[in-house]
């Protein structure tokens, strides 16, 4: 196969919009469903290493996400178009740290971001393996690229409610 070539920018996906099953009794789009929106974006991301379904059936082997963390920003409601951003921070043998932002595709609003950390497993022992080599070559393309960008100035994040100090 032969190799991608990764540009100095986050990898965009579009396509997506808000579905009315989506949809909370808030009348806008329910926490769950962000989750799912970038799940999906992130199907796109593996596709282009190689490393989506296809492989899953091909080799028995698959990407799990170990670590997430959300923040909702501002509201999504039915049928608005969604453009998910992916940026890649860090890369191992095994894992892949990464940084997504979601946007309102036409208004161009930030609506949620999410950190994750995904690991290559083996579905045969359900254990962590290392990714196959030619995903290793892509990772290591998409990172040379990806660190010339400014990292996300939330990456990294710790959640709990921030006080202010006594006087």
């Amino acid at each position: 196969m032969a190799q991608t070539v990764f540009d100095a920018k986050p990898i965009e996906i579009t396509g997506q919009s808000v579905l009315p099953e989506w949809i909370d009794y808030n009348g806008h789009m329910n926490v769950a469903f962000y989750v799912l929106a970038f799940d999906k974006a992130l199907d796109k991301v593996f596709d282009l290493l190689d490393i989506g379904e296809e492989y899953v059936q091909r080799t028995g082997d698959s990407a799990f996400v170990l670590q997430n963390h959300v923040t909702y920003l501002n509201e999504l409601k039915l049928n608005d178009p969604i453009r998910v951003t992916f940026q890649q921070l860090d890369w191992d043998a095994k894992k892949v740290h990464y940084f997504v932002h979601m946007y309102h595709a036409s208004e161009g609003f930030l609506a949620a971001t999410a950190e994750q950390v995904m690991m290559h497993v083996s579905l045969e022992t359900r254990r962590s393996s290392p990714f196959p080599p030619e995903a290793q070559a892509k990772l290591a393309a998409m990172q040379a690229a990806h660190m010339k960008l400014p990292r996300p100035e939330s990456a990294g994040a710790s959640i709990g409610i921030r006080r202010k100090s006594a006087a």
